[in-house]
């Protein structure tokens, strides 16, 4: 079974900057390199949505266009960790992030098959 620990989350005023990471354990570097990995996002009151997601190679990477240009995915397969670095970070980014991976490929919608971690909480402040 694939644990996710996510960190990094906290407070931060609009503006401002933080980065996110998730790691995985329970599994070898050869599977690690093998999972697409995800964030997403949950804020109270709303669905769950994602936030941007990298491929199991790292050379693509797709995000959500409330994000684009300010936050950036990258992974580290020897660490077996993905972050995600946010910056410019508004109020409406405030909510629950979460990490998801999933063997070949993640999708945009947050299925409950992936892998997922139990969340940090990011909090931005006007």
């Amino acid at each position: 079974q694939v644990q996710l620990v996510e960190s990094g989350g906290g407070l931060v005023q609009a503006g401002g900057s933080l980065r996110l990471s998730c790691t995985a354990s329970r599994l070898t570097f050869n599977q690690y390199a093998q999972y697409a990995l995800a964030w997403f996002r949950q804020a109270p009151g709303k669905e769950r949505e994602f936030v941007a997601r990298i491929s199991w190679n790292g050379d693509r990477t797709d995000y959500a266009d409330s994000v684009k240009g300010r936050f950036t995915i990258s992974r580290d397969n020897g660490k077996s960790t993905v972050y995600l670095q946010m910056n410019s970070l508004k109020p409406e980014d405030t909510a629950v992030y979460y990490c998801a991976a999933r063997a070949g490929a993640v999708s945009v919608i947050p299925v409950a098959s992936n892998y997922w971690g139990q969340g940090t909480q990011v909090t931005v402040s006007s």
